[in-house]
């Protein structure tokens, strides 16, 4: 797959049958629509496309810079990259962008820039300045400028029964098994690992804390977890907790990984960590000796789900 950085970039010459849409997450209901894309393209022997843009159209227009995203923008190009387009465009959106009318956008750009030849969208699809642009549009401009459109009816959206709304919700309340049945893939987060107060070291259950420098990626709710991560080539097995850490009465957010068959220095290393399923709560224990019973029932409760994996 090709990525380009901007629309504006892009040099290709050939037909393309293109999909348009911020994707986050690129979930089950995505996939399915690239997945028709790349089949089309296959059959037409034109070029595959996705066009998306970051940031996030409503972080820019609604200046809802609260937005928590599924995916950073370089998690959702490589999660575009496994379905076979032949090319990903990610343009930057900002309030010039958003100027464009439905015209403009579809002649100056779908068609001059991109060389349309089908556009598979959804039957709900707004675009162009104010979101005046709708599918009736489409068709008239398609029509107009020889190209076809391919609408995915609401039937068929409404069937996979996913949105990416869904599944920040999922993640919100602890529903991992929601959200991974919604992804098609376990959620994951990326971070470099730093040095904490090493009070996990002392009480025999060392962690690795992750920092994650994208604000706007999304967590799961605050408590402990099973997961794992891949490290120097290795599978790890571990359990996480993401929160504040009340029994020492931490202000600050900390994300802690306790890996269970792996005990090298890797501060500085940027690691991806898979969540599986979720333990339990953040809870306030009285004491640390308390914390550490604790941690030693999470560990047991962790190597026996992996035990149980093994075995099934």
């Amino acid at each position: 797959m090709k990525t380009f950085q901007s629309i504006y970039t892009y040099k290709g010459s050939q037909p393309s049958i293109i999909t348009i849409g911020t994707f986050d997450g690129v979930h089950i209901g995505h996939q399915k629509i690239i997945q028709q894309v790349v089949d089309l393209s296959n059959k037409d022997k034109t070029t595959s496309m996705a066009l998306t843009f970051f940031p996030h159209p409503r972080m820019v227009l609604q200046k809802d810079y609260n937005l928590q995203l599924i995916n950073t923008i370089n998690e959702r190009s490589a999660l575009l990259e496994k379905t076979g387009l032949d090319t990903l465009i990610v343009h930057p959106f900002n309030k010039e962008f958003a100027k464009l009318s439905a015209l403009e956008f579809v002649l100056e750009i779908l068609v001059k820039k991109l060389h349309v030849s089908k556009l598979v969208i959804g039957y709900d699809h707004h675009f162009g300045k104010n979101r005046e642009g709708n599918i009736e549009q489409l068709q008239e401009y398609a029509h107009t400028y020889d190209f076809e459109i391919i609408e995915i009816p609401a039937q068929d959206i409404e069937a996979v029964s996913v949105s990416s709304t869904k599944i920040r919700k999922a993640l919100q309340k602890g529903n991992i098994k929601k959200a991974t049945a919604y992804l098609g893939y376990n959620f994951t987060i990326s971070g470099t690992i730093v040095e904490g107060n090493h009070l996990g070291e002392k009480i025999g259950f060392p962690t690795a804390n992750l920092d994650i420098k994208e604000d706007y990626k999304i967590l799961p709710k605050k408590g402990s977890y099973i997961v794992t991560a891949t490290i120097d080539g290795d599978l790890v097995l571990g359990m996480l907790n993401i929160g504040n850490r009340p029994t020492i009465k931490d202000p600050k957010k900390t994300i802690e990984v306790h890996f269970l068959n792996f005990n090298k220095n890797i501060y500085g290393k940027t690691i991806t960590v898979s969540f599986l399923k979720r333990l339990r709560d953040e809870v306030k224990f009285k004491s640390i000796n308390a914390l550490k019973k604790q941690l030693s029932k999470d560990k047991q409760a962790v190597q026996t789900y992996f035990k149980t994996l093994k075995s099934l």
